[in-house]
């Protein structure tokens, strides 16, 4: 069943077209990795899902019901959350503040403390530094705090952009293993990188996108074997 469903999604800047035509879908429990260049169109689709921009035609489905008219903080309230890229933390605020403002939310409030401790058992660093100044940890860790920040929101559906962008090799798999724990647990998993190998290793499925179209789309492990994704992505 589709958690997630895009039908024939146009957006753009101005006259500059951004995403065309693009349709996808998100099966409930499942990775599903989206790949591409950079100004393929893959952080505009992120924003268009999370109601920060709006699509010229089309249509966007959560769980069946239309979201792609409701504004951002409604589509937080229906369970899809958005990791972003650069991880945007608020640096001069604490650990424990950043992950207290991901449960601002209606829905997520009465679950703070129980949040709170999922996320401190994901990442015992974060516990440990709670009542640190964010913008003074590593971007390892603050990725994680990015992460926790939105697990504190209690997501159906986690989307991840870029999630390894400007960390070192030991701390994007730390990072990989953390979103395969996540889902694990229940949570669905949109990723968006530019990692191509390691995304599409570890998603259920992929698409790939460019130039704001949807050109692939098939099983993980078959589009790394794909001779165009070899070529543009893998330097094979």
């Amino acid at each position: 069943m589709s958690l997630l469903e895009l039908r024939e999604v146009d957006v753009a800047y101005g006259d500059l077209p951004a995403l065309r035509g693009v349709s996808l879908t998100v099966g409930e429990g499942e990775i599903l990795s989206v790949v591409g260049a950079n100004g393929a169109g893959k952080t505009t689709m992120l924003r268009t899902i999370s109601g920060l921009l709006r699509a010229r035609a089309g249509e966007i489905l959560f769980d069946g019901r239309r979201i792609d008219r409701l504004p951002s903080h409604a589509v937080v309230e229906g369970g899809v959350v958005q990791v972003p890229e650069g991880r945007k933390i608020f640096p001069s605020l604490t650990v424990r503040e950043n992950l207290d403002l991901g449960a601002y939310s209606r829905p997520a409030r009465p679950h703070r403390a129980e949040s709170l401790a999922r996320v401190f058992a994901l990442f015992p660093i974060l516990a440990e530094r709670a009542g640190q100044a964010a913008g003074t940890m590593s971007g390892g860790q603050q990725q994680m705090l990015a992460i926790g920040r939105a697990l504190m929101a209690r997501p159906r559906l986690l989307m991840l952009d870029e999630p390894s962008l400007g960390l070192a090799p030991m701390v994007v798999q730390e990072i990989f293993q953390t979103v395969a724990a996540i889902n694990r647990a229940g949570t669905t998993v949109m990723l968006v990188e530019q990692n191509t190998r390691q995304a599409l290793a570890l998603a259920a499925r992929g698409y790939v996108l460019e130039n704001g179209r949807v050109v692939l789309v098939g099983p993980g492990r078959e589009l790394l074997g794909n001779e165009h994704v070899k070529r543009a992505y893998l330097g094979m």
